[in-house]
């Protein structure tokens, strides 16, 4: 089984603390009395707006002059709308910040018409967790495994075409041969949750850590309210070692799209900063970042709002985005699209 991205260890946070200190001091010069921004492309109620308010609690207190630090909503897309802003308008100052689109990588590649931002270009601060795509369904479907999916259709939630929520069912059904048909419009993952909670869809495609953090309860008990019947990703996770992955399923055909796809959960919830930021300022706020995801008093505020911390630092995200960008190989992303988009 091959495991996550390394923690970041004790070794690495020390040292993170002693580059910090020899940071100089125009470092601090820049960044007191300022006020930085976290953009992201989605609500507030799903974890891309748990983290990056946890981000903006917490990191200032590490990057020399203690700034300020305020979170931004541009939801649209599934997040594009967002991840274009990024790429295409986002100042590149050392004051602007994102939460990366954790299907962004695929959305650009597939929906390559719609994009104005190159994932490989943005500079990676680090990753707080890493966390596959499940796939969760209503017990009152009455299907409690996957392959019950190929018999019985299913009405699945979505923000936008660039979400998982879209994607991921749209490649099951294309390497599965299952029947979900994805309803695309919610406003954030925390509506879609609400609509699968209601009923009104029976089932929708996030990731892990917003369905534990959200909607603990609906998968305790003898009865469930809820079901996780697949993940996506590169790694079991570790809360659901019984939970069939998508890649040990599929035939060798769709293996190497599945590999593609996995990389998502890589990336995770984490920091990125646009293209062309300076790397003094990146160095200054990569320090910032590993030393934030390694301070206890982050740890226990991550487990209080029932997340979790599996970290990864900025050089390692952006080795696993420009190794899945490059090794997206043409006929696989044309298979991927066909599955998506059709002809």
């Amino acid at each position: 089984m091959k495991r996550p991205i390394k923690l970041l260890s004790i070794a690495l946070a020390a040292a993170g603390i002693a580059a910090l200190a020899a940071q100089p001091v125009a470092a601090a010069d820049f960044y007191a009395g300022k006020q930085m921004k976290i953009t992201i492309g989605f609500g507030f109620g799903g974890t891309y707006g748990k983290y990056s308010r946890l981000f903006a609690d917490h990191l200032a207190k590490h990057i020399p002059g203690n700034p300020t630090i305020v979170v931004e909503s541009r939801p649209g897309a599934g997040g594009i709308k967002a991840m274009n802003y990024a790429g295409s308008v986002m100042r590149n100052d050392g004051l602007n910040m994102f939460v990366p689109l954790d299907s962004g990588v695929l959305a650009q590649l597939i929906f390559a018409d719609k994009v104005k931002y190159d994932m490989s270009k943005f500079i990676s601060l680090g990753s707080a967790n890493q966390t596959n795509v499940i796939v969760v369904l209503r017990s009152d479907t009455g299907i409690t495994k996957w392959d019950q999916l190929k018999t019985k259709e299913v009405i699945m939630g979505s923000t936008g075409r660039g979400s998982t929520g879209f994607l991921i069912p749209k490649f099951v059904n294309a390497m599965l041969g299952t029947k979900m048909k994805v309803i695309s419009g919610y406003k954030g993952s925390s509506k879609t949750g609400l609509a699968v909670e209601q009923g009104e869809v029976n089932g929708a495609a996030f990731n892990w850590l917003f369905w534990k953090s959200k909607y603990d309860r609906w998968f305790k008990g003898d009865s469930p309210h809820a079901r996780a019947i697949l993940q996506v990703g590169h790694f079991n996770d570790p809360d659901l070692p019984n939970v069939p992955m998508l890649k040990n399923l599929v035939s060798a055909e769709h293996k190497p799209i599945v590999n593609f796809i996995g990389a998502l959960g890589l990336i995770g919830r984490g920091l990125a900063v646009p293209a062309g930021t300076s790397m003094d300022k990146v160095k200054i706020l990569r320090t910032a970042f590993n030393n934030m995801v390694a301070d206890p008093v982050f740890v226990a505020d991550t487990k209080k709002r029932k997340l979790r911390v599996i970290a990864a630092t900025g050089e390692e995200i952006d080795k696993a985005i420009r190794d899945s960008v490059n090794g997206a190989k043409p006929a696989i992303v044309a298979a991927a699209r066909k599955m998506i988009i059709g002809n």
